[in-house]
C-alpha cells in the first residue's frame, strides 16, 4: 500500500459489492488510485482474498484446538454461537457451599503451633484423671510406711516421682490434683463470667433506656477493688470453691459486658437492623442473629485469655487465705511453696510450670481461634 508523502488518506472501497471486515486477509497486490478534485487525497482499494477464507460453514473445530491460522479463516456462523442453557449449570454456578465452622476449623487448622498446643492442654487435662490412677500413694495420705526413715521434703526419686511435701504427702498426687481442680474452676467461672458478661453486654450496647443504669452499676463495682469483695464474701459466706467461684463470676463480668457494650453501639444503628426493626423483628432476634455473629471472635479471645487470668487470681485467693486449702489447686501448692522454696526449689517448679504451660497455650489457642473465627479471614 502506497502512501503520499505529507497526505491523508481518504479510505474508500471500490469494486466490490462486499462490506470488508478488519479481519479478513487483504490481496498483495491492492493499489492506491487517486479520485475526487484533489490530488492530494487518495483512497486505497481493498480486495477480499476468497482463497483463504473457510467456506465451509459446518466444519468442526475440536475444543482447546488452535484454529489453522488466524479467526478470520472462520466464517461468521463459525465464529459466533449461542450458548445453551442448562438449568442444572446454572443452579450449580450459584450455588455456595461456605460454612461458617467449617471455615473456622480450616482456618484454625492452618496454624500449626496453636493446634500443637490445643493437643498439649488436652493431653495434660486427660493426664490429670489418669495421674492419681497410676501413682503409688494418695494425695491426701501422710506416708508413714517408713519408719525407720524421714519422708518430709524428700526430693524427686523413684519411689516418689515429685518428692514429698512437709506432711510427707506424695507431691506427684498433690500437683495434678491441683491441676485438675484448678482448670474446672478457671475454665467454669470463665464460661460463667463471659455468659454474663455478653448477655449484659448485649442489652446495654442495644437497649437505649438500660444505658444510664448499666454504667451506673458498672461505675459502683467497678471503683472498689474486687478483693474486698472477695474478703467479706469469704468471711461472711464461707471459702469454700464453690462459693469463691460464684463470686468471681459475680464481679468478673464487668471487663466483658464493658466490651461487647463498645462493639454492639458499632453495629445497632447499621441498616440491616433498622429495616429488622421495621419488620417487625423482636430483640432477642435481633441480639443473637444480626449483632452477636459479629461479636463471636472477640468473645472467644476474652474467654481463652481469661482462663489463665482466673488461675492467676485463684492464687492470689489462695496466698491471702481466702480459698478452702482442703482442695488442692494450683494457687494453694504456689501459697505453701513460698517459705520453702529456697531450700526445696520443686515444690515451685512443679505447680509453677504447669500454670506457665496452660497460660501459654491458652494464649496461643485464643489467639489462632479468634482470628480463625473472624468472617474476614475466610476466602
Amino acid at each position: 500500500m502506497a502512501k503520499n508523502k505529507d497526505t491523508s488518506l481518504d479510505v474508500r472501497y471500490a469494486n466490490s459489492s462486499i462490506e470488508v471486515q478488519t479481519e479478513l486477509p487483504v490481496k498483495d497486490d491492492a493499489h492506491v488510485n487517486p479520485i475526487g478534485a484533489s490530488e492530494e487525497k487518495s483512497s486505497v482499494k481493498l480486495d477480499i482474498d476468497y482463497s483463504v477464507v473457510e467456506t465451509d460453514t459446518e466444519k468442526k473445530y475440536a475444543r482447546g484446538i488452535v484454529h489453522v491460522k488466524n479467526r478470520f479463516r472462520m466464517p461468521e456462523k463459525q465464529l459466533f454461537q449461542f450458548a445453551e442453557y442448562r438449568a442444572q449449570d446454572a443452579e450449580r454456578t450459584g450455588y455456595s457451599n461456605y460454612s461458617y465452622w467449617k471455615s473456622v476449623w480450616q482456618n484454625f487448622l492452618k496454624k500449626k503451633v496453636a493446634v500443637v498446643m490445643a493437643l498439649v492442654f488436652f493431653a495434660l487435662l486427660i493426664f490429670t484423671f489418669i495421674a492419681p490412677m497410676i501413682s503409688i500413694y494418695d494425695a491426701n495420705t501422710v506416708r508413714i510406711d517408713h519408719p525407720n526413715r524421714e519422708t518430709r521434703f524428700l526430693s524427686p526419686n523413684s519411689h516418689f516421682w515429685f518428692g514429698t511435701d512437709s506432711l510427707g504427702c506424695d507431691y506427684w498426687c498433690q500437683v495434678w490434683s491441683a491441676t485438675r481442680t484448678s482448670i474446672i474452676l478457671s475454665v467454669s467461672v470463665s464460661l460463667g463470667q463471659i455468659a454474663v458478661g455478653v448477655i449484659i453486654g448485649l442489652l446495654w450496647g442495644y437497649v437505649r433506656k438500660l444505658d444510664r443504669f448499666f454504667t451506673e452499676l458498672y461505675n459502683f463495682i467497678d471503683n472498689i477493688p474486687t478483693i474486698i469483695y472477695m474478703t467479706l464474701i469469704a468471711l461472711m459466706i464461707g471459702k469454700s470453691t464453690l462459693i469463691m467461684a460464684v463470686a468471681m463470676i459475680a464481679f468478673y463480668w464487668l471487663g466483658t459486658a464493658r466490651n461487647i457494650r463498645n462493639l454492639v453501639f458499632m453495629y445497632r444503628d447499621r441498616e440491616y437492623n433498622l429495616a429488622s426493626r421495621c419488620l417487625g423483628t423482636g430483640l432477642w432476634r435481633i441480639l443473637t442473629k444480626n449483632i452477636f455473629p459479629y461479636l463471636i471472635s472477640v468473645i472467644v479471645l476474652r474467654l481463652a485469655l481469661s482462663i489463665p487470668g482466673i488461675i492467676a487470681y485463684e492464687t492470689t485467693l489462695s496466698y491471702l487465705g481466702l480459698l478452702d486449702i482442703t482442695t488442692p489447686s494450683l494457687g494453694i501448692l504456689l501459697r505453701d511453696a513460698r517459705s520453702n522454696f529456697l531450700e526445696y526449689p520443686y515444690l515451685l517448679i512443679f505447680p509453677a510450670a504447669i500454670v506457665s504451660l496452660i497460660t501459654v497455650t491458652f494464649y496461643l489457642v485464643g489467639n489462632a481461634f479468634s482470628d480463625a473465627c473472624d468472617p474476614r479471614n475466610h476466602v
